[in-house]
Formats: C-alpha cells, structure tokens, sequence
C-alpha cells in the first residue's frame, strides 16, 4: 500500500508582505494548482490514501473558490482516499455542504477517535479541540498487531505562552503501537523517534509562502510492505523554492564588493525561485560608505521571482579614540557612549549621527 502524508497547504493565503498585486495572485494559483500536481504524482505512483493533515485552507481569506477546486479534484481521483482534518487556520467544518463532499473523502472529527481501515493498516485521526486536548492521548486505543497510523494537527507540549495550536505532550502517545504519527502544523520536515516502535513524522507545507518558510517543501510518501513494514521517504515538491541567505559586509567593503558577495551566494539559485539577502557585518564609522540597498535592488530583481534585501549592518564605533576630540563629533560620540542604549540602538544613533552632521539626507 501506498500512502502519501501531506500538510499545511494554507490554500488562498493572502502573501501579505511577501508578494503585491499581480504576483500574489499568480502565487496564490501556483500554490492551490500544486495539488493538483500532487494528485497527478499520487496516480502515476500508485498512492492508494492521501492524508492531508490539517491547515488545508486559511481561515484569513475566502476559500470558496479553493474548497471547490479540490473537491472537484478529489471527485475526479474516486481511485483515491482523501483523509482530511481540520488544523487551527481551517474553518469551523471543513465543507460547508456536507452533501457535496465525495465518497473517497474521509472526514475527522473532535468528538473522539475515528478509524478507517485498510486491512491491517489502520489510520485514526481526531481534531483537536479545547475540549479534548488534554485527554485525547489518554483515550487512544490501536491494536497492536495492526499497522497503526494516527494523524492529529499538534505541536508537542510547551511552555509558551502565545500557543497557536492545541498542543499535545507526545510523551503522552509514547508505547500506544504508534507505528507512524502523522502530523500537520510546523512548516518544515521534521522526522523523529517516538518510542521504541514508531516515529513522528511533520512533512513540513507543501509550498512555503515567505522567507520565513525557507528551504525544500514536500510531502512524505510512505510504502507499506505486506509485512506491515513502513518505509518513509521525504519527497521535495514545491513549485518554488525560498531562499535566505547572509552576506557579511566588512568596514573596508565597497559597494562593488558587496555587489560581488551578492553574485557568490545567488548564482547558483534557481531564477524561478525567491530570495532574500540579508546584510550583516560592520561598516566603518570614520570612512563611511552608504550601503545603497537600492542598486541592490536593481541589480538583481529581474533575476529571480522574487527578491529582497534588508540591511542588518551595525556602524563599528572606537569609543576610546574620541576621548579627547574636542569636535562636536567628539562631544556627540562620548554623550552617546553614556546612554544606557544596546549596542545596536547606539550603532543606529552612530550612523544617523554622522550623516548629520555631514549634512546627508537621513533614510528613515
């Protein structure tokens, strides 16, 4: 049997921040039609269920065009079972027609534990409620001469405070016969030992949608053999891949050198992908040169299909050389020095500082 485990799809996100106008609504197609790629790969590769395991819209925007989009392709794929459960950006009810909803797929709830069976490969999901969180390990029961698959949208227990999910301690679901705890909610693969017999498995999404989601997104498709034995292989998928990577500026750098760096660490990425570069590294306080994020910018914006630069550089500030200066840069730097300020806020205070006292237009 064949089984692939996806999540996270975050279908009609709106890319705020990331992308404006017209990409973002190219993007915002790309991401929904690469499930349809997904359902394309899972019939040439045999997939017999495809578990999509929570965060499959975003409840922020309007998904009725995504809801119907993929019943649509779920109805055309009858060859298929699609297990479904909400995570904490689904809907209250995942469709709101119930009636619409096909045959091949299969619906979680947060009223307890449901099953459904393949034979000896069991698959048991529960969504996740403020109800039920704190007891639903507890009231897990798995045969432990099947395979057992158990799908929940969850992170594992913590200390935070601002908590997005309803977590679960998963040393609670440790010796339950979890031979593969499939979960949904952490934006990047992650795959770990539960106990002695299963593991814990996030594919992490399937697209990523910022530069806070970088690296290879996929799914994991998993391969049961007629022992029951489970093979899991992480499979890269996205459309688009997102990039972030540092170029460090040193004081003596110029705006050609910086250029250059930039050139070192982008040209082997893919122009179809995005990129974020972020500079880092001291500049030099007595031979200053204006970092233009700008030319930046221009020089390799057509490049990729997405690209940005933050400037994260600090000025490097010699206190003591300024002891006795008896300039106004003197006096500004040595009253700074004082201030009860991080370095990096003196850093910026350094930088507007001087660029003032030159009489240089101020980027603020």
């Amino acid at each position: 049997m064949r089984i692939i485990h996806c999540a996270d799809l975050h279908l009609e996100s709106s890319l705020k921040g990331v992308l404006s106008g017209d990409k973002a609504k190219e993007r915002r197609e790309e991401i929904l039609y690469n499930y349809d790629r997904l359902v394309d790969y899972a019939n040439k590769m045999g997939v017999d269920v495809i578990l999509m395991a929570g965060d499959i819209f975003d409840k922020t925007t309007n998904v009725k065009t995504a809801t119907k989009h993929i019943l649509e392709v779920m109805r055309d794929n009858p060859g298929i079972d699609f297990l479904m459960l909400r995570g904490n950006h689904d809907k209250r009810e995942l469709f709101d027609d119930v009636r619409s909803v096909p045959k091949n797929v299969k619906l979680f709830n947060d009223r307890g534990w449901k099953a459904y069976e393949y034979g000896d490969i069991v698959i048991k999901g529960v969504e996740l409620s403020e109800n039920n969180y704190k007891d639903v390990a507890f009231n897990l029961v798995l045969d432990p001469g099947k395979c057992n698959i158990v799908m929940l949208h969850t992170d594992s227990a913590s200390e935070k405070k601002d908590k997005e999910v309803y977590e679960i301690n998963f040393n609670d679901l440790k010796n339950k016969n979890i031979d593969y705890l499939a979960l949904g909610h952490i934006h990047r693969y992650d795959r770990q030992q539960l106990d002695d017999r299963g593991i814990y498995v996030y594919p992490g999404c399937l697209e990523g949608r910022g530069f806070d989601e970088v690296g290879k997104k996929g799914f994991v498709l998993l391969d049961i053999d007629e022992n029951n034995r489970i093979t899991d292989t992480f499979i890269p998928f996205a459309k688009r891949e997102i990039y972030k990577e540092e170029v460090r500026v040193n004081p003596d750098d110029t705006m050609k050198d910086i250029i250059d760096k930039v050139h070192k660490v982008s040209d082997s990425i893919d122009s179809k992908d995005m990129l974020e570069i972020e500079l880092v590294g001291n500049t030099n306080m007595d031979d200053l040169v204006d970092i233009d994020v700008r030319r930046i910018r221009r020089e390799f914006a057509d490049r990729f299909y997405c690209f940005k630069v933050k400037d994260s550089t600090t000025m490097q500030v010699d206190y003591d050389s300024f002891a006795n200066d008896k300039s106004l840069k003197g006096e500004f730097i040595r009253l700074l020095e004082k201030q009860a300020l991080s370095d990096e806020d003196k850093s910026i205070i350094v930088e507007l500082g001087i660029k003032a006292l030159k009489g240089e237009n101020l980027d603020i």
